[in-house]
């Protein structure tokens, strides 16, 4: 058995049974999109889903739908996958990058603060590894300054901040259905607002403009009375030029039947990552994120700080490659500081308007912390069907401390 295969089963394959055995017929209504959208809306306590074909797609829909414009700015963070700050360049706008808490390896509020100018749109905060960013003073910043904010929850699938639910507290929120996420349809995502306007918006943006949609319907077709309008050559599609961001009807049916266990998935994550916590119990050089009072982390991943070559005279790759010796999972190092990526620092921005950042600078330096921490991180996965998988896993970890002690 393939290390994710027991995360799909009878559920999964009933629902695919009955896209396919009506001859992919729900794909021109989006009827098992629609049910996945108000499954997902019903488990957050929100009142729009709309849902697309990556949670890459579900962020650039999230940035039309804020108004963001060319030459506009995004505060994202430094320490986070590419995708955020690259659909900051789709929109043809530009990613302002800000500095992470050492401890919470989160967006920093006080880095946000000192970011802010009059070009300024939009926050993007990035619930890292699980763990809500702090969100109170970043929206009280919005709200001072009339930004729009846009939580990127691609690792964060029930996460709460002071008994709030990640996704629920920005003005939108971006979810992934990719398939190391804690509910996945191979590829996917969703967004989720409380705003009719944003939702609409979205729904249209992600479906190539079509003017009949609404922030409920990604009907194209719309109800069976309309239908005749497509028989008249007069009639005018698309409100404006959008793109083909739909989510495939056979993936919406998986993402059903993920829904309805999200939070056994989520539960798994977080027992695993309180193995990994007691196993590095008392280890001066390995510190886990920490979780603040009053947080929840859906625990994407378990990521800790490694400071063994400084305290104890033993190089990361040493202790990764004794860890692996031991049959541990492999540890997955965090992704450069996005700047630092060539697709950054070198400004290849395929297809963008190059004089929009003529005068854009991405250079070492930016934001210290995020390039202190980042070398540091050590991320142990904490998606294994049985937890007597993790804990031999949480074993090898506690042996390889005990190696190098």
């Amino acid at each position: 058995m393939s290390s994710n295969s027991w995360r799909f089963g009878e559920e999964e394959l009933a629902y695919v049974k009955e896209v396919l055995e009506c001859g992919l017929g729900s794909s021109l209504d989006g009827t098992m999109n629609q049910r996945l959208e108000r499954a997902f809306c019903e488990r957050m306590g929100v009142r729009y889903g709309i849902t697309h074909n990556s949670g890459t797609s579900t962020m650039h829909s999230c940035l039309f739908a804020a108004g963001v414009k060319p030459g506009d700015e995004v505060l994202v963070p430094a320490l986070t996958v590419i995708s955020t700050a690259a659909v900051v360049v789709h929109q043809n706008a530009i990613p302002v990058f800000v500095d992470i808490d050492p401890e919470t390896f989160n967006m920093d509020p006080a880095s946000v603060q000192a970011h802010i100018t009059p070009k300024t749109k939009a926050i993007i905060p990035v619930h890292l590894y699980g763990l809500p960013v702090d969100m109170d003073p970043i929206m009280a910043l919005a709200e001072k300054h009339g930004l729009i904010v846009i939580e990127d929850c691609a690792q964060c699938f029930l996460g709460t901040y002071k008994g709030k639910l990640s996704g629920t507290m920005g003005h939108m929120a971006s979810f992934s259905f990719e398939n190391t996420k804690h509910m996945s349809t191979g590829d996917g995502g969703i967004v989720i607002t409380d705003n009719e306007e944003y939702a609409e918006k979205i729904r249209k943006f992600s479906c190539q403009g079509y003017a009949i949609l609404s922030a409920e319907s990604g009907t194209v077709r719309g109800p069976a009375g309309a239908r005749p309008a497509f028989q008249d050559p007069n009639y005018k599609r698309h409100e404006f030029i959008g793109w083909n961001y739909r989510l495939p009807e056979v993936a919406a049916a998986v993402g059903l039947a993920q829904v309805a266990r999200l939070d056994s998935y989520v539960e798994k994550r977080q027992q695993i990552a309180a193995l990994y916590e007691a196993a590095i119990d008392g280890c001066p050089w390995l510190t886990a994120q920490k979780i603040p009072e009053g947080y929840v982390s859906a625990c994407w991943t378990f990521a800790m700080a490694y400071t063994g070559d400084a305290a104890i005279g033993v190089p990361r790759d040493d202790f990764v490659a004794k860890y692996n010796e031991l049959s541990g999972d492999s540890i997955y190092a965090a992704w450069q500081c996005v700047y630092n990526e060539p697709a950054f620092a070198e400004k290849r921005f395929y297809g963008s308007e190059e004089a929009l950042y003529r005068d854009v600078d991405y250079r070492p330096g930016l934001c210290p912390v995020a390039e202190k921490v980042q070398p540091t991180l050590m991320q142990l996965k904490n998606n294994f069907g049985e937890l007597a998988e993790a804990e031999k896993m949480a074993e090898a970890l506690r042996d390889t401390i005990k190696h190098f002690g």
